[in-house]
């Protein structure tokens, strides 16, 4: 069974964003120097919609994009995705994989200056609202819900929610590992439960589960990003250009519906130990920016400024700015110049120019 961890403990979020880190950050209006150099090291962690790095390192795909720009990059798996994500915090890695939510909530309120260089993917039905007995999400009202606290599933609840004119007031939230999940549903006692696949999708089999709202109702919000320091970006381009070529070359291979595409989304299944049935099974319900030019026209849309709002309101509610007196007290800046929060402090930056090169032919 595949192993998808894009949740958010709270305690070790917490310990990532430091109090103050936003008010020190604030006074940084550009990223710091950083030396230029030919070795950097990519983190990973298990998820359906990440599982192409792994696999362009053992094709030889990342090597040959590596080598064009006299470059190594380092495909670098880390077991725990929170793990992986303070790795990158601490500096210990030069980019990773990263739910947009995620990437806000630790690098960037943390004052780590952070380029989303790749929109790799949406969860286009990865996540969501199990009910027992109901099929009306309106009936959530009052109820207990399990979930991961403070994760992208406490996102979804609060856009499911008010997608029926409820507030989070209206039910309480208990908070419930994603190893403990689909057990915990299976409890007589547990009535709501919110998960990502592949828990999802084993919950959904349990007698009278019905799926009442899903992340298919609010596509393009749960993003899952290749995230670069920005300061090692910019004193090394061909970093960016090197894992552009290495993305954008894979996913257009595992999108394939010939022996060649088969054989690499079995190689993808094997390596995240999943039965290629399984992997195809999540891939179904990941909507994968595999043209270049859709990701462009997804980075440049109103839309993804509009959900970074929405991302960054319920992220401050929930105290994960810490130390910020409102949730402008992170910077978020977008292609075209558009700027959110304060334009002093931008930490995060959706970065189109690489997608761009690729759509344009000019890696």
């Amino acid at each position: 069974m595949i192993v998808s961890i894009r949740s958010i403990a709270k305690a070790a979020l917490m310990a990532t964003v430091m109090p103050g880190a936003l008010l020190t950050a604030a006074c940084s209006q550009a990223p710091s120097e950083a030396p230029n150099r030919t070795e950097f090291n990519i983190g990973w962690s298990i998820y359906a919609g990440w599982m192409p790095w792994p696999y362009a390192q053992q094709a030889g795909i990342v090597k040959k994009w590596a080598d064009k720009y006299g470059l190594k990059i380092n495909i670098v798996q880390v077991n725990d995705y929170v793990e992986s994500v303070n790795q990158y915090t601490a500096g210990k890695l030069d980019g990773v994989t990263v739910a947009n939510m995620d990437a806000l909530t630790i690098p960037a309120a943390g004052g780590k200056d952070t380029s989303a260089i790749i929109v790799g993917d949406y969860s286009n039905g990865n996540d969501g609202i199990l009910m027992k007995g109901a099929g009306d999400l309106k009936a959530i009202k009052g109820q207990s819900v399990n979930l991961v606290e403070l994760s992208v599933s406490h996102y979804l609840l609060a856009r499911g929610l008010n997608s029926v004119g409820l507030r989070m007031q209206d039910v309480k939230t208990v908070n419930t590992g994603d190893a403990d999940i689909v057990g915990a549903f299976a409890s007589p006692d547990v009535k709501v439960a919110v998960a990502w696949n592949p828990q999802l999708n084993a919950m959904k089999a349990q007698p009278g589960a019905k799926l009442v709202f899903s992340s298919a109702d609010i596509p393009g919000e749960i993003l899952d990003l290749l995230c670069v320091d920005t300061a090692t970006l910019k004193a090394n381009p061909n970093l960016g250009k090197a894992l552009a070529g290495i993305w954008y070359e894979t996913t257009a291979l595992m999108t394939r519906q010939d022996a060649e595409g088969k054989a690499a989304r079995a190689a993808m299944a094997k390596l995240a130990g999943a039965t290629p049935e399984s992997f195809d099974s999540q891939l179904s319900t990941t909507f994968l920016y595999s043209d270049p030019k859709a990701a462009v026209a997804a980075a440049d849309a109103p839309a993804l400024v509009t959900t970074m709002t929405r991302v960054r309101d319920f992220s401050f509610s929930k105290g994960l700015f810490k130390g910020a007196s409102s949730a402008d007290a992170v910077g978020m800046s977008f292609p075209g110049g558009k700027t959110l929060g304060d334009a002093q402090n931008v930490t995060l930056r959706f970065d189109d120019s690489f997608m761009k090169m690729a759509a344009d032919g000019k890696l």
